[in-house]
């Protein structure tokens, strides 16, 4: 750490764009729109604007699996927001999340529209609504809230603390990653000791828990994060390995992974999804042009 220069923090802090990194130019300390821009709505009551980060696959992933219930109430519209390009900072996307971070869901299926933002609120009111992935149980469907609210607190740790540190930040810096790192194995192995004994996170009933926690520990245990899979060691975690590997065959978390993606396999990215066809038809691959 002696190649770190010393800092020492000022009275008052004030803003230095150039400290920024790679994501200076939409990172801000103050809120509120950047610029005019409504956003669009489709033909069917829920419309989703996001992008496929873990925090946007969590609800594709929960509206695909609710589709594949027969709950028909649960088609949507998913519109692609590039954050890279600033676009949750439009004012229409603003008025649906006054904190300008996606996953943002506007339900129209009732006399009045009802906004809903941050992907934990998302998911256990798509869970109330159609009475599903939330068990009646009350042990069981504590145990499932119990499990999608560590997954709210603890996944800042992974992303913006262990993410940010180790494959983002303009200079690596060891205490950094190091305290990160210790955090993310300790979630790992909180995982992995509740899966030794449990199919799922609140038992044996597949919930919204999995759903929340999966697109962010399965995408780790698998290495597709970061590229940090070797430095965490993640195949030391069995039996998170085994309850990632048991979601991901799922034909819903299949699709659900697809909508809103931007990257990797053009066959596997889905940009807006406005119906189910939408996966047979329209992903990249088949609107790429011909050469």
């Amino acid at each position: 750490m002696t190649d770190v220069p010393a800092y020492v923090p000022p009275k008052v802090w004030t803003w230095n764009k150039e400290n920024g990194g790679q994501f200076a130019s939409i990172n801000r300390p103050i809120a509120g729109p950047t610029h005019d821009k409504e956003l669009p709505v489709g033909r069917h009551p829920l419309q989703l604007y996001s992008l496929a980060t873990p925090n946007g696959v969590k609800v594709t992933v929960m509206l695909e699996e609710l589709l594949a219930l027969g709950h028909k109430g649960a088609e949507y519209d998913a519109w692609l927001i590039r954050i890279g390009n600033g676009d949750q900072f439009g004012s229409g996307f603003v008025d649906i999340n006054p904190n300008s971070k996606i996953p943002a869901l506007m339900d129209r299926s009732g006399p009045e529209p009802v906004r809903v933002f941050e992907s934990g609120s998302i998911l256990f009111y798509l869970a109330e609504k159609f009475g599903a992935f939330l068990p009646k149980d009350i042990k069981t469907r504590t145990e499932a809230m119990s499990w999608l609210f560590w997954q709210m607190g603890s996944a800042p740790y992974l992303g913006g603390g262990f993410g940010h540190f180790y494959a983002y930040a303009p200079t690596k810096i060891e205490y950094a990653i190091d305290r990160f790192a210790m955090e993310t194995k300790r979630q790992l192995d909180v995982l992995d000791r509740r899966l030794a004994d449990n199919e799922y996170l609140a038992g044996s009933e597949y919930t919204i828990a999995d759903i929340a926690v999966w697109p962010w520990y399965g995408a780790l245990a698998k290495g597709l994060v970061y590229g940090a899979g070797e430095f965490l060691s993640v195949q030391d975690y069995k039996n998170v390995q085994r309850w990632t590997d048991e979601i991901a065959k799922r034909p819903a978390v299949k699709r659900g992974r697809m909508v809103n993606r931007v990257s990797g396999d053009p066959a596997s990215q889905l940009h807006e999804r406005h119906d189910a066809s939408d996966f047979e038809t329209k992903t990249q691959d088949k609107l790429a042009p011909a050469t």
